[in-house]
């Protein structure tokens, strides 16, 4: 049995951390861990470009990890949400840049540009092991009362 998907049972605190090994459909259950929290937070709505986000990385540790092994760390910040993807892959997280003499754009590296533009920061720290490959989403402000 899966105990990740059972989280209102379990409590839900202000993060949730699990390993997996991913395949070409483990995105939409990965959606809906990260819709529960964000429900629960009170942060539904950065579901669209939280979600969208969490999908490219989950799929580049699909494309480029071999055995496809990876962790999941959502966390509550004050300010909004943190999601990182940690796998064991060494090669650092870039987006495609096509070269300026290039009117075809770059093979790889498109779903970062995504994480990029649907996201408030991101970002790829190299680990002894691998790396964690981040994104951060700010909660709207609220208005003063």
């Amino acid at each position: 049995m899966n105990h990740a998907t059972d989280l209102l049972s379990a409590g839900m605190g202000d993060s949730y951390r699990m390993g997996f090994t991913v395949g070409e459909h483990s995105a939409r259950p990965m959606r809906r861990i990260l819709r529960a929290f964000l429900r629960h937070w009170g942060l539904a709505c950065l579901a669209e470009g939280a979600e969208l986000a969490l999908t490219e990385l989950v799929a580049n540790v699909v494309r480029h990890v071999p055995g496809r092994v990876c962790r999941v760390v959502i966390l509550r910040q004050p300010d909004g949400l943190r999601v990182e993807v940690s796998d064991a892959c060494p090669d650092p997280a870039r987006p495609a840049r096509a070269p300026a003499d290039s009117a075809e754009p770059a093979e790889g590296g498109r779903g970062l540009l995504l994480v990029e533009a649907v996201t408030d920061r991101w970002g790829c720290l190299p680990l002894p092991d691998g790396k964690t490959v981040w994104f951060e989403c700010d909660a709207p402000a609220t208005p003063a009362t």
